[in-house]
């Protein structure tokens, strides 16, 4: 999902940066998904939600603090 995330032209990596530099992660950029694996992962979208609304996670409906972005 990174290297489709990154071929898309998106941001695949959120949080601390210094682990796009580890071995596990850095081989995202050793290869790239043809044009139809890149269609097949597309596909995979069902137009539906996996998870709650983003609305319905509250401090009440998780029962812990919700750490910010």
């Amino acid at each position: 999902m990174l290297r489709w995330g990154l071929q898309q032209g998106r941001s695949a990596f959120r949080s601390r940066p210094n682990r796009a530099a580890s071995p596990r992660t850095s081989t995202v950029f050793d290869f790239e998904l043809s044009a139809h694996e890149m269609a097949a992962i597309d596909g995979l979208d069902t137009g539906r939600r996996g998870g709650p609304e983003p609305e319905a996670i509250t401090l009440e409906a998780v029962g812990r603090e919700i750490p910010e972005a």
